[in-house]
């Protein structure tokens, strides 16, 4: 029987057979990372509307800008980017969004209380929370049981958690804490097939004994 759960989980597997094959981009992380933008493409994801202008009062220079690029690429990724993550051509249309110079999106700050206010607000806008651990548990249990029975390419399998992030409205755990999460998913599959492998190989077959 394939229940609603089910269903939406075949749903996420096709979901990461076929994207990748439409995307422009040459990233796993999708259309984000590709190295040309045409304008129109530009225009269609990185343009502000008028609520995320209003996100942007009170900032300037190099915050401002770098807000900006975190708040689309997250509408875009659901999930935050690191500096190399962000097209240049990406920052150089938001300055003029923005009316920064460009240049000052190397002065953005990575790291430090004002990064996390500015992701804090990000999560807040779209409605997004910090992954707890027993978020992180039952993904796992959503892997091993619905996922890695019919996929384990490991690209694959982060893809496929990625989307169920986006879809529970969960930002993604950090890329190191991804692996152990895919690594923990992938065990007992993996145990049930070195099982079965043993299984069949110590099978004693009886030997025929001709009548008579």
């Amino acid at each position: 029987m394939i229940t609603t759960e089910r269903y939406q989980s075949v749903v996420v597997w096709l979901r990461i057979r076929v994207l990748p094959t439409l995307w422009c981009g040459s990233g796993e992380r999708g259309h984000v990372v590709r190295r040309e933008w045409e304008l129109e493409d530009l225009i269609e994801c990185w343009t502000l509307d008028e609520a995320e202008f209003e996100l942007l009062a009170n900032k300037t220079g190099a915050t401002r800008l770098g807000f900006a690029l975190l708040l689309k690429f997250f509408e875009l990724e659901a999930r935050f980017p690191r500096r190399e993550d962000v097209p240049r051509a990406a920052a150089e249309f938001m300055a003029g969004q923005v009316e920064v110079d460009p240049e000052l999106f190397g002065e953005y700050r990575w790291s430090g209380s004002t990064i996390e206010y500015h992701r804090a607000q990000i999560r807040d806008f779209h409605e997004f929370r910090v992954a707890t651990v027993g978020d992180e548990d039952k993904l796992i249990v959503w892997l091993a049981s619905d996922i890695c029975p019919m996929e384990m390419s490991r690209d694959r399998l982060r893809a496929a958690l990625l989307a169920r992030c986006r879809q529970e409205k969960i930002e993604p755990p950090t890329p190191g804490r991804i692996e152990r999460l895919l690594s923990a998913a992938e065990a007992p599959v993996m145990a049930a097939l070195r099982r079965r492998g043993s299984r069949s190989s110590g099978r004693v077959h009886s030997p025929v004994v001709p009548p008579g």
